[in-house]
């Protein structure tokens, strides 16, 4: 692949974004750069025209340019082929009929075109499991439907555009239904989980009868049931998490973690843990723990009112918890997310090298709930050196965040009216991003984006105008423009603000230190 087939663009100040003409050079591009590891990279993120690239803060962005520039790629070259999966399927979906309208094929010719041809695996997609699958029949290729499905229920198997794909867990949905399988897409005690790997060929065929759906494979336990924490209340909302699982964009894997990355290395440093132990993550106050053991905790974040058998206790601080004493956490008057620290670590059982709870993909723990027991792992050598961090908390009114213009703000017929607008994040917030209100963004080009890879602080722009920014849970490919790009620094700011907040962005110079 010549290198002048590609076009390099920013995407925000840790990551780039990499055009080329198909999805065959897609995959042999993604391929070289597993192959090539360039410095700083944490994952590669395949999707229909383009190849992102993920990378940790600070890493040389105009030096990552020129590499990707550079870097020979072999015509055709791409993942190794696997073995063809064989994937049985009752075609009874609600769409089929329509598909078949569409297409001119009829019902049964929807069938045989789709079952007649292999498909290749070509990149992962929104959920853990999900794979589109390209090169079927040409007479398959169907819009996505004009108004999506609020649930589409695991098993499902559908077609969107030159794609067909499958269901893995029930998700909201746009594709054209036309069958189901009971086959299990995805399972964390499988080696991989994903049954559907990049370049395997995949050949789907007719259910001998219809069969009941498979159930979604067991997922780790929340907690065990030994150990030194126990949760009496939880609040609006209690999770594990750590810093979240990097490298497994391509099965569809996002990284989550904490939502604010800094309250929890702060919180952590206090009781002298590794930075990227796992603590809770605690919404709006309201957490309840009782010790079963001596131990030593932190908390950092949102400043939420915290009392030990009633009595006052500091935050950002360390404080020693006694065997039997419960501490109790009210809500904070600035902030949305506390994080609570324990020397030692939260000790739940990893899922794929990670204690984070992703809530969009539900992978890891569970959500805490009352009952719950959590083990704490064994102390670290070193010890606490400060007993309080002088810290700023989360502020009250409006809260500024640095961007910069995205890789599609090409599609709005004015990229700066993002700053000039004061929005409101909206109670429809949650962690997969901050839903935004305010003076609706005009897009002038209303064609459908091809799926491609998206990263923490992305803004995007849904038809109605209205952006959403991405936070810790979000997608990791999705189909609508990119128009900014929030700091890396400043994506945990943005995890603090509450329902009803106001927010302004304020536009700032791109990464590159030349054109692209």
């Amino acid at each position: 692949m010549p290198s002048d087939a590609r076009t390099v663009l920013a995407t925000g100040d840790a990551a780039v974004l990499v055009e080329v003409r198909g999805l065959s050079e897609v995959l042999a591009l993604a391929a070289a750069l597993r192959e090539a590891a360039p410095p700083g990279v944490l994952d590669v993120v395949p999707a229909a025209r383009t190849v992102l690239l993920i990378t940790a803060p600070g890493t040389d962005l105009t030096a990552l340019r020129r590499m990707v520039l550079a870097l020979p790629v072999e015509a055709g070259a791409g993942p190794p082929a696997g073995s063809t999966v064989e994937i049985p399927v009752t075609y009874d979906g609600p769409d089929l009929e329509e598909v078949g309208r569409i297409t001119g094929l009829g019902a049964e010719g929807v069938v045989e075109a789709h079952t007649a041809t292999p498909w290749r695996v070509g990149f992962g997609g929104f959920a853990p499991g999900f794979a589109y699958l390209a090169g079927g029949d040409e007479r398959l290729h169907v819009a996505r439907r004009d108004e999506p499905r609020t649930a589409v229920p695991p098993g499902s198997v559908g077609l969107a555009g030159e794609f067909s794909g499958v269901y893995p867990r029930s998700s909201p949905g746009g594709w054209q239904l036309i069958g189901r399988t009971d086959a299990v897409l995805w399972d964390e005690t499988r080696e991989p989980p994903a049954l559907l790997q990049p370049g395997a060929e995949v050949r789907f065929v007719r259910a001998d009868h219809a069969t009941e759906q498979a159930g979604q494979p067991s997922r780790a336990a929340a907690a065990p049931r030994a150990g030194g924490l126990e949760v009496l209340a939880v609040g609006a909302s209690s999770l594990v998490q750590d810093l979240g699982r990097p490298g497994l964009a391509a099965s569809g894997v996002g990284r989550s973690g904490a939502a604010d990355r800094a309250a929890l290395r702060l919180a952590n440093r206090l009781v002298a843990n590794p930075e990227d132990a796992a603590g809770v993550e605690v919404v709006f106050g309201g957490l309840s723990v009782r010790a079963w053991q001596p131990l030593t905790v932190a908390l950092a974040g949102a400043p939420a009112p915290a009392d030990l058998d009633g009595r006052p206790m500091g935050h950002h601080a360390v404080l020693p918890l006694r065997r039997g004493q419960v501490l109790t956490l009210g809500v904070p008057p600035s902030g949305l997310r506390t994080y609570l620290a324990v020397r030692g670590g939260i000790a739940v059982e990893p899922v794929l090298g990670s204690r984070a709870t992703d809530v969009l993909s539900g992978v890891g723990p569970a959500p805490l709930g009352p009952g719950d027991v959590l083990a704490v792992g064994p102390e670290p050598s070193a010890f606490p050196l400060i007993d309080v961090a002088p810290v700023a908390v989360p502020p009250s009114g409006t809260v500024t965040l640095r961007a910069v213009l995205g890789p599609r703000a090409g599609w709005t017929g004015d990229p700066g009216a993002l700053a000039r607008t004061t929005w409101t994040a909206s109670s429809r917030s949650d962690r997969v991003g901050m839903r935004l209100e305010g003076e609706p963004l005009r897009r002038l080009d209303r064609r459908e984006l091809p799926s491609e890879g998206m990263v923490r602080g992305a803004v995007q722009v849904p038809p109605g105008g209205e952006p959403v920014l991405f936070l810790a849970d979000h997608p990791v490919t999705g189909g609508y423009p990119v128009v900014a790009v929030v700091l890396d620094a400043d994506v945990d700011r943005a995890a603090q603000v509450r329902p009803g907040q106001q927010v302004r962005f304020t536009l700032v110079p791109s990464p590159w230190k030349e054109r692209t």
